[in-house]
């Protein structure tokens, strides 16, 4: 099991630069942890990390290439559109091996983005293992999350993260990143049950439009 204490571990959010990835980044990196920001465009994820480290006076980030963020990492972040989702974990594939690989991608088929799509292999964390092999360890989580309420890394999130996955010991590991973001995670089982916390997401989004609200999430009740 990894060592999961602040500075040291380091992750890498590969579309960090992006409304999800790049919240739960800031989360993480003020909480201690070293935090590289991973995008197809290196300069853009140093920049980016650039600007957060002058904002709080450490150099808690850095920005590379996802290519050379998943190299360096321990744990390794994916929130990318579902368009990139397949060639973006091909491309570190080879730095992934013995790894946990959190999954935040959900599915969603623009512009009907407010309808449940399942992909042909039945969620995008399923897909990401198959892609990745039994080497690397996935894990789904954050897809119900609001990048609307993470952005502001003091306000807290009203929002539980169900979190899926075929080993335990990367479950745990994973709650334990939930916690350090302010949120609450829940193991809800195998990496097959990734596909309800997925098509929970475009429900939501339905419920943002219709009730004129951003960020409407989960709650998991009678549990303390």
């Amino acid at each position: 099991m990894a060592d999961n204490s602040p500075l040291m571990m380091t992750i890498a959010v590969l579309g960090g630069t992006g409304k999800e990835g790049s919240g739960l980044a800031m989360r993480w990196a003020l909480k201690g942890y070293r935090v590289i920001i991973g995008s197809r465009d290196a300069e853009r994820a140093a920049v980016f990390a650039d600007t957060f480290n002058r904002q709080i006076g450490a150099e808690y980030m850095i920005g590379l290439s996802n290519d050379e963020a998943a190299q360096q990492a321990q744990i390794v972040v994916l929130s990318v559109p579902y368009s990139a989702h397949r060639a973006t974990l091909e491309g570190v594939k080879p730095h992934l091996s013995g790894k946990i690989l959190v999954d935040v991608t959900v599915p969603l088929q623009p512009p009907a983005v407010r309808t449940v799509h399942i992909p042909a292999g039945h969620s995008a964390a399923q897909e990401a293992q198959t892609i990745l092999g039994d080497e690397v360890r996935v894990v789904s989580a954050f897809q119900n999350v609001s990048a609307e309420k993470l952005k502001d890394p003091d306000a807290p999130v009203n929002c539980d993260v169900l979190v899926c996955g075929d080993d335990a010991d990367a479950k745990q590991e994973t709650i334990k990143l939930v916690e350090a973001a302010g949120l609450r995670g829940f193991d809800a089982g195998p990496l097959a049950n990734a596909a309800a916390a997925e098509a929970l997401t475009p429900v939501l989004l339905y419920i943002n439009k219709t009730y004129r609200v951003k960020g409407a999430g989960i709650r998991i009740t009678n549990i303390d």
